[in-house]
């Protein structure tokens, strides 16, 4: 026998993937599977919903097109809302009356088919984020059956839903304009406070990014606050009023406070600053007592506090209210105007320690400076209201009060 090897075959053995066939895209099939579910039980949710469960059909592929089926019956067209060839059902969100009562069931509905498939929620956002966008295309009834069923939907804290979903795409300029988004977000809101608080459609605003934005609902020639008002309550809307105008005062009152805050560190003359202040009060129309407390509030918040130096801060305290004097008694006109001043020094030595010990040297100070009169020191002294402090703060200004007493006994 020969010694010699063997020869073999040589070379190396290539290994190939096999290739991921997908299946080409079917909706339409999908669509009418789910639209013969709602027929052969005749539009009732329950059975629906069980028979959904127990199908194998390919949910995770055509969510959009499910979510289609369920709000207009059957499928649109890509991009519109427009139908698209196939079979359709007569069970729809907007085949149903537009009542709260008739378009719960479909919420709850949703609700239960996202808990066994939350992978759902995507698809639910996309189509309703298309028909908000689309809301023009839609009849006015069927506008405001979609108004409903987002209320109930932010109500029912469908799973997972974001608010922004809604509110965001409402701010097309053309549905803006036409004053469709008008409508559909004050039925949002009708419906909405049925059963929640104000508190908490504030909450779900600023999830939205829109709690201090309401003006952008309305069209452009109607963005003003009065229009707002009149809109509003026309509808029934008056917390909605009341929440918008304090929005509307917090902004004012920190642009006035602004403008003093400034005015105050660049050592303006005090006539420009009366002047200023008066004009940007009129114009934002804030009330006498606002105004006397805003003041305060500036004055004291300009102070340069030194630390825990007790007599320090009291003198620097006292060189500003005789530094601006002259503007608090500008704006001091009237008894009650004055005893608001005593107020609001009373509530700050109160809640402020570091001028707890000062309060009547504040009260004489100004009394020499001729903003407050005697009898509305003798007025707060005698029947004051704050209870804040009230007895020790009585007890501190004894012996001023004993003083005009008898010097008002002497006259």
């Amino acid at each position: 026998m020969s010694s010699k090897e063997k020869p073999t075959l040589g070379g190396t053995r290539i290994k190939t993937r096999k290739r991921n066939i997908a299946a080409p895209l079917d909706p339409a099939s999908f669509s009418d599977a789910i639209v013969q579910i709602y027929l052969d039980n005749g539009g009732d949710l329950e059975l629906v919903a069980k028979s959904i469960e127990s199908s194998d059909l390919n949910f995770s592929r055509y969510g959009d097109t499910f979510f289609e089926v369920v709000f207009v019956g059957g499928r649109t067209q890509p991009g519109t809302i427009k139908p698209e060839e196939g079979d359709r059902h007569p069970y729809s969100v907007l085949d149903c009356a537009a009542q709260r009562e008739t378009i719960l069931p479909f919420v709850l509905y949703i609700q239960k088919t996202l808990r066994r498939k939350p992978f759902l929620i995507k698809n639910l956002e996309n189509v309703m984020r298309k028909f908000l966008q689309s809301l023009e295309f839609f009849e006015e009834n069927e506008r405001k059956k979609l108004a409903i069923f987002t209320a109930l939907a932010f109500s029912q804290k469908l799973s997972g839903l974001p608010p922004e979903t809604m509110f965001q795409p409402l701010l097309k300029d053309n549905l803006v304009a036409k004053g469709i988004v008008l409508s559909f977000i004050t039925e949002f809101f009708k419906e909405y406070l049925k059963e929640n608080s104000l508190d908490d459609l504030i909450a779900l605003l600023k999830k939205g990014k829109m709690e201090d934005n309401l003006l952008d609902f309305f069209p452009s020639a109607k963005r003003t606050s009065e229009a707002l008002s009149e809109h509003f309550n026309k509808q029934g809307l008056t917390s909605l009023v009341e929440y918008n105008e304090k929005k509307m005062f917090e902004v004012k009152l920190k642009e006035i406070k602004s403008t003093l805050t400034t005015m105050i560190n660049d050592e303006a003359a005090i006539s420009e600053v009366f002047e200023t202040v008066k004009q940007q009060v009129k114009d934002a129309k804030f009330p006498d007592l606002e105004v006397i407390r805003m003041l305060w509030d500036v004055l004291m918040e300009a102070v340069q506090w030194s630390g825990k130096n007790q007599q320090q801060n009291s003198n620097a305290a006292l060189r500003q209210v005789k530094a601006w004097a002259e503007l608090l008694n500008a704006f001091c006109t009237s008894g009650r105007l004055e005893l608001e001043l005593i107020y609001k020094v009373q509530t700050q030595c109160y809640e402020d320690a570091k001028l707890m010990k000062l309060f009547p040297e504040i009260i004489r100070t100004l009394y020499d400076q001729d903003v407050l009169a005697e009898d509305t020191v003798l007025l707060w002294f005698r029947k004051g209201s704050n209870p804040k402090g009230r007895q020790s703060f009585v007890k501190a200004l004894e012996p001023f009060v004993k003083w005009l007493e008898e010097a008002e006994e002497e006259e």
